[in-house]
């Protein structure tokens, strides 16, 4: 066995430590009331309604305060933690299993398309504090792109016009418009180039 093994482990009796106990949410009362009304919403209209309901869901989301086009696109499984933190362009569509978790605003713009069980994610904690305060940054899907199944979209990105971040991908920077990025962390893989598609 080498003497390092034997080596005792650094101190930390005079490090920072974790200490949740001094976290402090800055969510209102009024905030956290209206994220209750609408999950229960969410329980008993949203979640249970049919395939074909769009527009009822457009309908509800837009009563907590969703800016939403009359053509977007939300399936009932897609998950939505403020309402009055989305906005969808024209035919811009929310995919099943969608986990739009906007602490912050989502924003999807013309035609952009989110696909099932992908995660838009606003909020994470700053680490290097103690009390792992929140830290939130919007979301930004350009029109045209696509972030397909299982991606991960980090707080305060942009997938920029015509881009697409492929399935299962991890985003950490912006991705810049017409690009198609994979990969975890996401990567450059190719230019997007539309034609007439594949024969």
């Amino acid at each position: 066995m080498s003497s390092e093994a034997n080596q005792p482990l650094p101190s930390t009796a005079q490090a920072p430590v974790v200490d949740l106990s001094s976290y402090s949410s800055h969510f209102t009362l009024r905030n956290r009331m209206a994220r209750a009304l609408w999950k229960a919403v969410w329980l008993v209209a949203f979640r249970p309604s049919p395939q074909f309901l769009y527009g009822w869901r457009r309908f509800l989301l837009r009563g907590f305060g969703a800016s939403i086009s009359p053509t977007s696109v939300i399936h009932a499984s897609v998950k939505v933690w403020a309402p009055w933190n989305l906005s969808m362009g024209d035919y811009a569509c929310l995919g099943p299993e969608v986990n739009c978790y906007n602490v912050a605003p989502v924003s999807l713009g013309r035609q952009a398309t989110v696909s099932q069980f992908a995660h838009l994610c606003t909020a994470s904690h700053d680490i290097t504090d103690p009390a792992m305060r929140l830290i939130t940054r919007p979301i930004r899907i350009g029109a045209d792109a696509w972030v397909c199944s299982g991606a991960f979209v980090s707080p305060g990105l942009s997938v920029g016009e015509g881009a697409v971040l492929a399935a299962m991908a991890c985003l950490t920077k912006d991705l810049p418009p017409w690009e198609v990025w994979g990969g975890n962390p996401a990567g450059f893989l190719k230019p997007r180039q539309l034609g007439r598609g594949s024969k």
